[in-house]
Parts: structure tokens; sequence; C-alpha cells
């Protein structure tokens, strides 16, 4: 029985997702955006700001880890709106009158967050490498970044589903994800925290995306890592865990009420 309902959540989630892979390549602007806007980001901060910044290391170098986790957070408000033009359009009670597991209707638009965050980041590791990037990571040390990388992605969308849920219309569940593509620039992803001022360098020392993006830049390039690594692990763990429990829970109870 155990057997058969996990085939079914499997085959149900399979299609949602190639539902929600289809909306995003026949949304090609929107397609467009999520993965050359980082871009575009990066050669802005390499070319005209990294010659008056010094990190130690080439600054294209040091910058690659905080783009990849920007346009992560760029692609999260396209996941948000995504799921809350399907809640409030009346997909999800189409789908509610159907004998389909919550989790697998969400799982969709997880799986299309991840396809289209992992192309941006793909694209962007890319273009860094003609711009002058040279990562010196083992292939042991590339499976981690993969990996660390992986579970980013799948939490931070679990999250960009919280929202989207939460939000009563499209404009505010855009907003909601606001603070996901805020964090990066108070972190180590740009500058140094040690540069920032002294009331503002305990948050961007201790927020979550400084370990993440140390631990990826130290196993890229080498630099220190330290406690970065089993932190950043434990912080977006605990994000995927509560994240995936808070989205199917409220997804039941907007069913209930709604």
């Amino acid at each position: 029985m155990t057997r058969t309902i996990i085939t079914f959540s499997f085959r149900e989630s399979l299609i949602l997702f190639q539902r929600n892979l289809k909306h995003i390549f026949r949304n090609p602007e929107s397609l467009m955006i999520s993965m050359f806007l980082p871009v575009m980001l990066m050669l802005l901060f390499v070319f005209v700001f990294g010659g008056a910044i010094q990190t130690g290391t080439e600054y294209v170098n040091y910058i690659v880890p905080g783009i990849i986790v920007t346009c992560v957070g760029y692609g999260s408000s396209m996941t948000a709106t995504s799921v809350c033009q399907d809640m409030v359009g009346g997909l999800f009670d189409r789908f509610r009158s159907m004998p389909i597991r919550p989790s697998s209707l969400l799982f969709g638009h997880v799986a299309g967050s991840f396809v289209r965050n992992a192309i941006s980041s793909t694209l962007v590791i890319c273009v860094a490498i003609l711009t002058g990037f040279r990562p010196d990571a083992t292939f042991v040390e590339w499976i981690w970044v993969i990996l660390l990388l992986c579970l980013f992605l799948f939490s931070i969308s679990w999250l960009s589903v919280v929202f989207g849920l939460l939000a009563k219309n499209i404009e505010t569940a855009s907003a909601f994800s606001f603070g996901i593509m805020f964090l990066p620039y108070i972190s180590s992803a740009f500058v140094p925290t040690e540069t920032m001022p002294s009331w503002l360098h305990p948050f961007a020392e201790y927020q979550p995306m400084t370990p993440l993006i140390d631990t990826l830049r130290g196993l890229l390039i080498g630099t220190y890592i330290g406690e970065s690594a089993w932190l950043s692990v434990l912080w977006f763990c605990a994000l995927l865990t509560v994240s995936f429990v808070l989205a199917n829970l409220i997804f039941i109870r907007r069913g209930r009420t709604g």
C-alpha cells in the first residue's frame, strides 16, 4: 500500500513538473530575465566596481558564489508568483477534488524553480570563466559545490512556495521574496564583512547567506572555510524542513477555509 502511494505521488509530481517546465519555456521573457539579469549583475560588479574593491584575490573569483546565490533570490520571486497565480486563479481548487497529495501539487512548482535556477547558475559560471574566473576545485570539491547548491535551491524554492501560498495576490507574492533577494547584499557576497560598519557586521557575519557563500568560495578557490560548511548545511537543512512542512500545512488549511 505504501509503495502504491509513493508511486502515485511521484507520477503526479512528475506530471505537474512537466506542466511547469512547459510554462517556463513558453514564457521566454521571464526565462531570459532570470538567466541574463545575474550575468549582467556580475559583469557590472566585475568591470565597473571590481577595480575599487580589494578582496585579496581576483574580484571575479571572489564574486561568483555571491552572484549564484543572488540569482536564486531573483528566481524565488518568480516561484512565489506562479504559486500564487495558481492559488488565486482556482487551479489548485480544481485539483483538490481529485485524489492528489498536496505535496505533489507543490513539488511541480519546486522542481520547475530548481530547473530555472540551475540553468541560471550554470550560465553564470560559464560567463564567469570567460571573464577570468579560474576555480581550482578538485572533482570531489565540485561534487560538494553541486550538493550544497542543490540543498540551497530546494530550500529557497520551498520557502518561495510558502510565500506564494500566504500571498493574497501576485504583487504581494513578489514583494514577499524581496528579503531573499536583499540578503546576499548584506553578506560576504560582494565585499568582506570586515569592511562593513561595526553595527552591521554582526548581522552580515551570522546571517545564513554568509556561511553558504564562504563555503562555496572556499571549495571553488581554496579560501578558508572553517565552521562555515556545517553552519550552511544546518541553516538550509532546517529551512528546507520547515518550509516543506509549512507549505503543506498552509495548502491544506487554505483548502479547508477557501
